[in-house]
């Protein structure tokens, strides 16, 4: 089945708060992009019409797109940006873009390959071609969004794209990136110091903790008691599931103890590692399925599930009926 490339609802925003910054709070295309709530999805070629329309209203302004990523927030790119945030690390914030990316575009494009002094993120072209201007916008987005969350991080040291754009633009794109910036390249890419993988996500936005706040209630009804050992327990889940990799022996490496020690420390609550993990992941499917805005390949991929079909077996154990029956009731 073919995957269907969009972005989320929310991403019109961004261009519905620059064309208010350019004095035009009642310009017709705004009553098109009021049309997408948060959790909808735009279809790239919708997308990119929006986009194009939008910018044609200033046709004195160079590279206008850049303007329009810069403005991006976390809402912005909704739960893929909370789970960025909450990454100890830009490396691993690039991990979780690169494993969630599909909760925003609705298919996973991205890869990452650390080589030499630098760290690379470069996406193919796709059958939904962005076009240029969009493409500028997402990575105008990614590298604002990135500078806001970190403590002085070094500019990209290379950013390359498909298209084309002309040499006044092209001054434009390299100031705004601070660094080399070449078109008409294979992928779109975005290079890093390898060093700066290192730099720490500081997670100060409200709305992560609000959400993270949901995640741990939930984890809560998972495993009552609230010991140190039990909340460190509930964010290396966490951090675990994101990775896909939720397992006994990572999570007493997260905890710095030995597999056996969390073994006993779980049977003190009368449970085995897979009965917490499943409990955990239980109420988490419970959060997520009341959510709307994911779909049930989403809310399997945040439980670190690598397929839908696993994700429907397991929930049929947890609760003798299938997912998309209780997100049906919920909703009714």
């Amino acid at each position: 089945m073919t995957q269907v490339m969009r972005v989320t609802g929310a991403w019109t925003g961004l261009l519905s708060e620059w064309l208010r910054q350019q004095g035009l709070p009642q310009h017709p295309l705004q009553a098109a992009l009021a049309r997408y709530a948060g959790d909808d999805k735009v279809p790239i070629p919708v997308w990119r019409d929006l986009l194009a329309q939008g910018l044609a209203t200033a046709p004195g302004q160079c590279a206008p797109e850049l303007a329009v990523g810069a403005l991006v927030q976390p809402a912005h790119l909704g739960v893929l940006g909370y789970l960025v945030l909450a990454s100890d690390t830009l490396g691993d914030a690039m991990l979780a873009y690169q494993r969630y990316e599909r909760l925003f575009y609705g298919v996973n494009l991205a890869t990452i390959d650390l080589s030499g002094t630098d760290a690379e993120i470069r996406w193919p072209a796709a059958e939904q071609a962005l076009g240029q201007q969009a493409d500028g916008v997402a990575i105008a987005a990614l590298v604002t969004f990135l500078r806001r969350q970190l403590h002085n991080p070094p500019p990209p040291t290379r950013v390359t794209f498909r298209g084309v754009v002309s040499d006044q633009a092209a001054a434009a794109y390299r100031s705004f990136f601070g660094c080399p910036v070449l078109f008409g390249d294979s992928h779109v890419r975005v290079q890093f110091p390898l060093a700066s993988l290192q730099l720490t996500m500081p997670r100060r936005d409200p709305t992560l903790h609000t959400l993270l706040d949901r995640q741990a209630q939930a984890l809560l009804r998972a495993l009552p008691a609230s010991t140190p050992m039990e909340t460190q327990l509930q964010q290396a889940l966490l951090r675990l599931l994101a990775a896909g990799e939720p397992t006994l022996v990572k999570a007493a490496e997260q905890l710095h103890m030995a597999p056996r020690t969390l073994q006993r420390r779980l049977a003190g609550h009368g449970l085995s590692w897979q009965q917490w993990l499943d409990n955990s992941r239980e109420q988490l499917a419970r959060n997520y399925l009341a959510d709307p805005g994911l779909s049930l390949n989403d809310v399997a991929l945040l439980l670190g599930y690598s397929e839908q079909s696993a994700f429907n077996r397991a929930y049929r154990r947890w609760r003798g009926r299938s997912p998309g029956r209780d997100r049906r009731n919920t909703h009714l």
